[in-house]
């Protein structure tokens, strides 16, 4: 993708790269698209580079993704939904969800507090777009049903190899030898 500049149709929620801070992009601002991976923008505002969810992205005047979910008769949280919200999801450098690229080690759900906790790594260790992540986590898996708070846990042991990637992670990244 080309970088775009577009000015902000209303104010817009971001997350700044690489701290994840959250951020509010005033309506009238403008951006400069940066990066589109995985329904999600990267944008430059204001001399600081930024995160934007593509579910939020009517407010940059885009197409907004759309992440929605079947309501469920109960009050539990729904473990395909969770997986559902994680596969969306996309490592902001390589174009292949988190849950494919293997960095999603284990999804715990205490359906009693309505929390999800999650265990993660990192395609390495040093990688900037931890917190990033994390972050997206946080906020994409708060869009399920019935979720009310989500916790993320970044660990390192066992590292992570290639080998955790989907097959089909693996074609596309043309890692498949």
């Amino acid at each position: 993708m080309q970088k775009k500049m577009v000015v902000a149709v209303e104010d817009c929620p971001a997350r700044l790269v690489p701290a994840g801070t959250k951020i509010m992009i005033p309506k009238d601002t403008f951006v400069t698209i940066t990066q589109a991976l995985g329904g999600n923008y990267t944008v430059a505002v204001n001399g600081n580079m930024a995160r934007v969810d593509g579910t939020d992205a009517a407010a940059l005047g885009l197409k907004a993704e759309k992440l929605s979910f079947e309501e469920t008769e109960s009050n539990e949280i729904i473990d395909e939904q969770v997986w559902t919200a994680l596969k969306s999801i996309y490592d902001p450098e390589i174009p292949v969800n988190l849950v494919d690229l293997g960095l999603i080690y284990n999804v715990n759900i205490d359906q009693e507090k309505a929390l999800v906790s999650i265990t993660m790594t990192l395609t390495a260790p040093a990688c900037g777009m931890g917190p990033v992540l994390v972050s997206d986590i946080k906020y994409r898996v708060a869009k399920v049903p019935n979720v009310k708070s989500v916790e993320v846990e970044l660990i390192f042991d066992p590292p992570w190899t290639r080998d955790m990637m989907s097959d089909e992670a693996k074609l596309e990244t043309g890692m498949f030898f």
